[in-house]
């Protein structure tokens, strides 16, 4: 993967949809991909077109040219010349945000032949467009949470606006923004997304999990984690957290229900978010301290895939050199090297057993669910969220996700 150029980060772009086009403009792409992704995995449809288009609609009113279209060639030059590692084309609503991953930028009207990956309001409401976006994938960052979009936006920083952070309230001029991302945070890399999805599309995954799942996000994070705590998980983790609570919730009182889902979400929690944390503090290490034994092959942790339970718990724990140097580079690094192994080895068996073999009656589950989420204990996703790579002076590397 090609990092960015520390002197000049990759711009990306921040834009909102106009519901007096359509009121449902995000969902109707979203069908359109869905639609396209079913097609692709009954092998009707070809890799190389799974795809749709989002248009920068041209107003009506607009009498001056497109405000930074210069920008916008820039950008679709260094995708042309395959020079770019990510391109993220983030939209909203206000109520909620979406990241795209965007692979080409076509300027004026779209051919013909183009018609079956535009959603059909484009044509019905007549819309021109300056420059279409072809977006592979799109992930829910958040949803119908206003507070929420303010707090994932305030991590851009607006080229044009002297790098400031990008601002809901008065920002939102001459869009779409052309931005960068300091912490140099990857949405769509496919090792990452298989290893999660299934080797589906994010928005297959979105879709599966539902939108219900945000309101009890939003309840672990004010009744439960707290802001701090809840927000310093990976975004993917919270969506298993929650996704595997909302699970438990619904069959609490089901004393036959198998609570299989329920810990295999949270096992998918542990994985992205130790992985997570693993990989960035990797980045940092030496080439010697990078090491790990998986499998019975030596791999450097920066360039393999993410790791199972298993793998984590024996590759922390079991890897004198890198355990060594992740106390020290961590922040609550001794209880990331001596504690979270352990746990992660306990729960390993229950995991593997839950989802592929054994019923989880509602004790195990509610044992296992009580100590991870922390009800009545300090909790092993509230000690993970404290777990960071320690901030010091200078350029750091940028880790791949």
């Amino acid at each position: 993967m090609i990092a960015p150029s520390p002197a000049r980060p990759e711009r990306h772009f921040v834009s909102v949809w106009n519901p007096s086009y359509a009121d449902d403009a995000m969902e109707q792409h979203l069908e359109l991909l869905l639609s396209l992704a079913r097609e692709h995995d009954a092998k009707r449809l070809a890799a190389d077109d799974l795809y749709i288009w989002w248009g920068k609609v041209r107003s009506p009113n607009r009498q001056t040219a497109q405000v930074h279209l210069d920008d916008a060639k820039s950008v679709a030059a260094e995708l042309d010349a395959g020079a770019r590692t990510e391109t993220q084309l983030y939209l909203t609503d206000y109520r909620s945000l979406y990241v795209a991953d965007v692979d080409a930028i076509h300027f004026g009207e779209l051919p013909e032949s183009e018609g079956s990956h535009v959603p059909g309001y484009y044509r019905r409401e007549k819309l021109s467009a300056d420059y279409w976006f072809r977006v592979l994938d799109v992930r829910r960052l958040v949803t119908d949470d206003l507070n929420g979009v303010i707090r994932e936006l305030k991590a851009l920083r607006n080229v044009h606006y002297s790098d400031k952070p990008v601002s809901l309230y008065g920002g939102m001029v001459d869009l779409p923004l052309f931005v960068t991302r300091p912490d140099g945070r990857r949405f769509f890399d496919e090792e990452e997304r298989d290893a999660i999805t299934g080797e589906r599309l994010w928005a297959e995954f979105d879709a599966e999990v539902g939108t219900g799942v945000a309101a009890i996000e939003r309840d672990l994070r004010d009744n439960l984690f707290g802001e701090r705590a809840w927000l310093g998980l990976e975004m993917t983790a919270r969506t298993f957290i929650a996704t595997g609570e909302g699970v438990f919730r619904a069959h609490r009182a089901d004393n036959g229900f198998d609570f299989g889902q329920v810990i295999g979400s949270f096992a998918k929690a542990l994985e992205v978010q130790v992985n997570t944390v693993l990989r960035a503090a990797s980045a940092g290490l030496s080439a010697q301290e990078r090491l790990a034994n998986i499998g019975g092959r030596t791999v450097d942790l920066t360039e393999f895939r993410p790791l199972t339970l298993g793998e984590l718990a024996s590759a922390i724990g079991g890897e004198r050199a890198l355990n060594d140097a992740l106390r020290g580079r961590l922040d609550n690094g001794a209880w990331f090297t001596s504690s979270l192994p352990a746990i992660l080895d306990d729960f390993r068996p229950l995991r593997n057993e839950g989802t592929h073999v054994a019923r989880v009656d509602r004790a195990t589950a509610t044992r296992w669910r009580d100590r991870l989420l922390g009800v009545g204990c300090t909790g092993d996703f509230v000690e993970l969220s404290r777990v960071r790579v320690k901030q010091v002076n200078g350029p750091q590397p940028v880790p791949r996700r």
